[in-house]
């Protein structure tokens, strides 16, 4: 809503300069970018801190940081505020709790499942081998393309398919590691793998039934935007983790809360990851809703590039002082 200036006798109000739409989605893309490299740095500091990737812990920390996001939704709808939109040059939008129903509820858990899915499956993938997860996660925009064609009926274009084999091409040239020897090669490792697929799996199916959720304008209009509707699919995806959690890591649980306790380092990197992941995901949650589902899987693969140039480019000014 717009500010209101008063007078002596009157009430002025005056809308608020913000960027146009098409500089908010560019920018949108680069906080996107920026986020995912934040949460990859705070996650592997997280798992890290609970002891690696064979501490039992996993299933725990991904969880855990799907509760962050949930606590950050309700504070959201607490202070009626959702900030994303500064990062879009724009203003902060109203996000009140959504007046959703049971019905609405029920068709937001397939997403939700989805959702929940891809992002553990991702934080057992990247606790592998991170270069080797990255690269089977580049796959994500082939599945999404088969799973659009054939169970959404929305299959991609003809320049879109001929783009895939060259993202995923990139993403594998970008994760070579040079040996002792100077070759370059790939490390292949089985949790990689086999998470990876599911995670790509799951974000295919996540993208479909986003897709079709905003399609619907009653569940659309009752949401009351994107912000909400992706705050509420946070929450039952923390709900539907839950359980598998404590049926897979229950006994380790304690052992988790008494690191919690102590760790700082523990406590910094779970709260930053989830904010990060809570932010970057609700940002391509904005672009998915001008791209649709196979463009954004394109570009959220991108963005693995994007991020080993970054961070190569960062080591070698590093290394150069």
């Amino acid at each position: 809503p717009p500010f209101r200036q008063f007078s002596n006798t009157n009430i002025h109000y005056i809308k608020m300069a913000g960027a146009p739409d098409s500089v908010a989605l560019l920018l949108f893309f680069v906080f996107w970018y920026a986020g995912n490299m934040k949460y990859n740095e705070y996650n592997s500091a997280a798992l890290t801190a609970v002891g690696g990737k064979t501490s039992g812990l996993t299933m725990t920390v991904a969880t855990m940081q799907l509760g962050v996001c949930a606590v950050y939704a309700f504070i959201m709808w607490a202070v009626k505020l959702n900030p994303a939109k500064l990062f879009g040059l724009q203003a902060p939008s109203t996000q009140n709790v959504p007046k959703v129903t049971q019905a609405d509820i029920i068709k937001s858990i397939p997403l939700a499942f989805c959702a929940a899915g891809a992002h553990a499956a991702t934080v057992f993938a990247l606790g592998g081998d991170p270069l080797f997860g990255q690269i089977v996660k580049s796959a994500e925009p082939v599945l999404a393309a088969i799973v659009g064609t054939i169970f959404y009926a929305k299959a991609p274009s003809f320049y879109k398919v001929c783009c895939l084999p060259i993202i995923v091409g990139g993403v594998a040239f970008a994760s070579l590691k040079k040996g002792d020897d100077g070759s370059y090669a790939l490390k292949f490792d089985t949790t990689a793998l086999v998470f990876g697929m599911l995670a790509n799996s799951f974000a295919a199916f996540k993208g479909g039934e986003n897709s079709k959720l905003m399609a619907d304008k009653g569940v659309a209009q009752r949401y009351g935007g994107v912000g909400n509707q992706f705050a509420v699919t946070q929450i039952i995806a923390f709900v539907i983790l839950l359980p598998i959690m404590f049926a897979v890591e229950g006994d380790m649980f304690p052992t988790f809360l008494e690191k919690l306790k102590t760790d700082s380092s523990l406590q910094f990197n779970l709260a930053m990851s989830g904010l990060c992941f809570y932010i970057y995901n609700e940002l391509a949650t904005y672009t998915l809703k001008v791209t649709g589902a196979v463009t954004a899987s394109v570009a959220n693969t991108a963005k693995r590039v994007v991020r080993y140039d970054v961070q190569f480019e960062w080591c070698h000014i590093f290394f150069r002082l």
